[in-house]
């Protein structure tokens, strides 16, 4: 029983080295649109419509708009979605689409119907009206909150065209703003190395490995339809996820990628905002499974937070310590992607103790509230379960 602890502490060290082994073959695999081959026009000059949806968010949508009606793509129209906001967020958004009335409209949202979240049925009903109006060959989802550089869309959207995407998806870049927010960001990217591989995203045999980022959900139309567009997500609080999932289960193509710069969003001020975000999505994003959330904090505890306080331990010190380098090799790796420093690795259990105090939140407010609160509106723990959908399916056709 003296060699169980150093058993355990090797298979930890091993599981890190085939991971960050796995990255070090795949991340470079993973387009990088920055590349100077990325930078043309995407062939067939096909119609795109973005929208974004907003809920009181008159702080960030003037920014968010401009830089769309800054895109150097011309065959671009938007939709920003008025969902029900009390402040000027309706008012920014008008004011906005009157100076580029061929471009812009705005659609508002003064009712919620049942068996809605606000966001998914802000995105179902302006899909609706693009489709029927603009007939656009792709739709892009994203959020209030985002930064387009002004060569994003028709960088992605080339690359989408060049690969025969259905869905495609770029990392936004983290404006960071505290210290905290790098420690805590840094680290959740680290854990999605763990959650969904990015060089696995375009394998259609990798299942588990589909990314959804709410900033930049892209998709042909097509496939929006086949997979029912949100109407088949109507109550899913982690809807980019459950978008993505939906896209694999389907056999539709699937891509990922970087682009440091083109992207940008800042989550939320400092990681008690941060955690604030997390708590109405991590426990969404596990199904609503107590024993999944529990099993993620038992995983991040050994794999993430004891190797740096055990490897304190003569008899743990060289397996811990070859765990604790390849944390730092994961942190470098993904370093030049992100814009985050490595030298975030030396908050790692820290950032490791927080995700799990989020996860945990997460988990005792849902349950404790009987549902998810989000923007004012209440979402009864009863009715999301029954209408998400399974974590784990097999492949099929949603024809």
């Amino acid at each position: 029983m003296q060699y169980l602890p150093q058993l355990v502490a090797w298979i930890v060290a091993i599981a890190w080295i085939s991971r960050v082994l796995g990255a070090l073959r795949g991340l470079p695999t993973v387009p990088n649109l920055l590349l100077p081959i990325h930078d043309k026009m995407p062939d067939g000059n096909p119609c795109i419509t973005v929208i974004v949806p907003a809920r009181n968010e008159q702080a960030d949508i003037e920014a968010c708009l401009r830089s769309l009606l800054a895109q150097d793509y011309p065959n671009l129209r938007i939709i920003a979605v008025d969902d029900r906001s009390n402040d000027a967020t309706g008012a920014v958004m008008d004011g906005l689409a009157a100076t580029a009335p061929s471009q812009m409209r705005v659609i508002h949202v003064s009712e919620l119907p049942d068996a809605w979240l606000g966001k998914t049925h802000a995105m179902a009903i302006a899909a609706q009206a693009a489709i029927a109006e603009d007939k656009p060959e792709f739709l892009l989802f994203t959020d209030a909150d985002i930064l387009f550089r002004y060569d994003a869309i028709r960088r992605a959207l080339a690359n989408a065209v060049a690969t025969g995407a259905d869905h495609f998806v770029i990392a936004p870049t983290t404006i960071i703003r505290r210290w905290d927010e790098a420690m805590l960001l840094s680290f959740f990217q680290i854990f999605g190395l763990w959650a969904a591989r990015p060089w696995k995203v375009a394998d259609p045999k990798a299942m588990r490995d589909a990314i959804g980022i709410g900033a930049f959900n892209l998709l042909r139309t097509s496939a929006y339809l086949k997979v029912g567009g949100f109407e088949a997500l109507r109550m899913e609080v982690v809807e980019d996820l459950g978008l993505a999932r939906r896209i694999k289960l389907a056999g539709l193509a699937q891509r990922f990628a970087f682009g440091l710069g083109l992207v940008g969003v800042h989550w939320a001020a400092g990681s008690d905002g941060i955690v604030r975000v997390m708590t109405k999505n991590i426990f969404a994003a596990v199904g609503f499974h107590i024993s999944i959330l529990l099993l993620g904090c038992m995983w991040l505890g050994g794999f993430c937070v004891a190797p740096f306080f055990a490897a304190w331990l003569p008899h743990l010190a060289l397996p811990c310590g070859v765990t604790i380098a390849t944390i730092f090799m994961a942190y470098y790796l993904l370093s030049s992607r992100s814009g985050l420093s490595t030298w975030n690795a030396l908050l790692a259990p820290f950032a490791g103790l927080l995700f799990m105090y989020a996860l945990l939140r997460s988990m005792v407010t849902t349950l404790r509230q009987g549902g998810v609160v989000w923007r004012g509106t209440f979402y009864p723990l009863g009715e999301l379960r029954k209408h998400a959908a399974p974590l784990f399916q097999r492949p099929r056709s949603l024809d």
